[in-house]
């Protein structure tokens, strides 16, 4: 099949999905807006598939278009670094790193290791998309990242899982909630209170219904979020309690939250690395992954 496609068309459509405007993609990548729409005009019908849907106020991306703009991405990607001198990316002084990773992970390990990897290598770009646990395991899976952080996947026979750490669920509730007073929280106490779920999508859902089953326990949420931060601002507000990770969990003394150890079970998950069984990585991804390897083992 001969289709007529070329980088600026890829440039056009990667633009306007991300800014989700024509007017302002048109002037991020120094095009006029019909010369835009001729771009992504030309590119759906070189494909063959409907990429955006227009109304009058926003752009959305179709179900095709969202699987297409990974592909797009690393398209543009490793063209721009197939531009780039064998010998310096061979020598590890540039390159491009593309890492996907769960929010509460991207928080807790990756500065650190970004800026001793900076001081190190400061040519390298570096580009982190923060994403849920399954969608960081399937950017992995599709190509569209070097490797990922995620809890997914220790079982997937297509990636290799290197554990970074484990780490418990614990109760999170206001400094002024009775369960504050104690030491610590079996999950059947929470029954009585107003408890806060992450959705079914999420991975960290998964883990605690996992754990909590074999102990034939099924809290009953009241309030049922998509994401770990939400949660804690439910929290904050008084409005119920939560199960979380400790490594989405403030440091330290907090004047408002108060976090105690869940018990009977404890629930944990195990944060690490992931990366497609037999795939080669850059000289600038290897260096990262393994130095992301080498400090938190010491640690």
């Amino acid at each position: 099949m001969n289709m007529n496609i070329d980088l600026e068309d890829l440039s056009a459509f990667v633009a306007t999905a991300e800014m989700r405007n024509f007017g302002a993609a048109a002037e991020s990548i120094h095009l006029s807006q019909p010369a835009l729409t001729r771009r992504i005009q030309k590119l759906e019908a070189a494909l063959g598939v409907t990429l955006l849907e227009r109304t009058t106020r926003r752009v959305e991306l179709t179900v095709v278009g969202r699987d297409f703009l990974g592909r797009a991405r690393r398209l543009l990607d490793d063209f721009e670094s197939s531009l780039l001198s064998v010998r310096e990316i061979a020598e590890r002084r540039s390159g491009l790193v593309s890492i996907a990773c769960i929010p509460t992970a991207a928080y807790y390990f990756l500065p650190d290791v970004v800026r001793a990897f900076n001081q190190a290598y400061p040519a390298i770009r570096i580009r982190i998309v923060d994403d849920g646990a399954n969608e960081v395991l399937q950017s992995v899976l599709k190509r569209e990242v070097d490797f990922g952080i995620t809890l997914l996947g220790a079982d997937d026979p297509d990636v290799m899982f290197a554990p970074l750490v484990e780490e418990p669920f614990m109760l999170a509730c206001r400094t002024d909630h009775e369960l504050a007073t104690r030491p610590s929280v079996t999950w059947r106490d929470l029954a009585s209170h107003r408890f806060i779920t992450v959705g079914r999508s999420s991975g960290n859902r998964l883990i605690i219904d996992l754990g909590l089953g074999r102990a034939g326990i099924r809290p009953k949420w009241f309030y049922e979020v998509q994401h770990l931060s939400t949660s804690l601002g439910l929290v904050e507000a008084g409005l119920g309690i939560a199960a979380l990770p400790r490594m989405s969990l403030p440091l330290g003394d907090h004047p408002t939250i108060a976090i105690r150890p869940l018990v009977d079970p404890v629930v944990t998950r195990t944060v690490g690395l992931v990366r497609r069984v037999g795939a080669t990585l850059s000289p600038s991804a290897e260096r990262f992954y393994t130095m992301m390897m080498e400090r938190w083992q010491d640690r």
